[in-house]
């Protein structure tokens, strides 16, 4: 699966891999997943703190969500907590690359019970007949999308569009077969895409120099290798 050769990878999805290793997000060494997995690979979306990193961020994502859903939609939404962030930039991003407002939508871990804007949602309300992307970092396990998609779906009569996620890991979900976002487009009914997956950050790095570093050498490829051995979706 890894192995295999991309072609005509788009330029926006080669930026964005480097973007990743630029911004310390994706790491490559040993590492512990909620799930208890030990990976070779790591991403943290928390890792984008600065203006400059967070306008690309949501340039990256408008890209992506413009090449796989085009422009019908309304509403950006992103679960808490990365999310809030992710769906902000990314409505501006949109607005200005591609000239069409977007509104975004965030839920809270807790309800607000005062104030004009309580409730359990931050930013636009969905009203009925909204087309929402869904926006998140990554999708591991889809348990975040098991608390969201009830949520979006209970507050008004909305069409989910797709869901967009910055790294496809293309490891099983908990069914133990297909990948997170594999069972998620099956339990809800929307498309799931990724801005890259892990095959080609690892077709892009593999033996290439960047910046004076070989960031996937032959004995970090062999340890993604044996990790998808065990845990590639199939």
């Amino acid at each position: 699966m890894i192995t295999e050769v991309l072609e005509n990878m788009e330029a926006y999805k080669q930026e964005f891999i480097e973007f990743m290793v630029d911004c310390n997000v994706l790491k490559f060494g040993e590492f512990t997943l909620k799930s208890g997995r030990k990976s070779p690979f790591f991403m943290n979306a928390g890792a984008y703190v600065t203006g400059s990193q967070l306008k690309r961020l949501g340039e990256y994502y408008a890209k992506a969500i413009h090449d796989k859903y085009g422009d019908d939609f309304d509403v950006l939404f992103g679960p808490a907590y990365k999310g809030i962030t992710i769906s902000v930039v990314t409505a501006i991003a949109y607005s200005e690359l591609y000239g069409k407002e977007i509104r975004y939508c965030s839920d809270r871990k807790e309800e607000k019970d005062h104030g004009a804007d309580k409730g359990s949602f931050l930013g636009s309300k969905l009203a009925d007949g909204d087309r929402v992307v869904m926006i998140e970092d990554v999708t591991t396990s889809g348990k975040s999308m098991e608390e969201t998609v009830p949520k979006v779906r209970g507050a008004a009569d909305v069409e989910i569009v797709g869901l967009m996620v910055s790294l496809d890991r293309m490891e099983v979900g908990k069914g133990g077969e297909k990948c997170a976002l594999e069972e998620v487009k099956d339990l809800y009914g929307f498309p799931t895409n990724a801005i890259v997956t892990m095959e080609e950050v690892v077709e892009h790095l593999y033996n290439r120099e960047y910046k004076g570093k070989v960031v996937i050498d032959d004995a970090m490829k062999t340890a993604i290798d044996a990790y998808y051995q065990q845990y590639g979706a199939k």
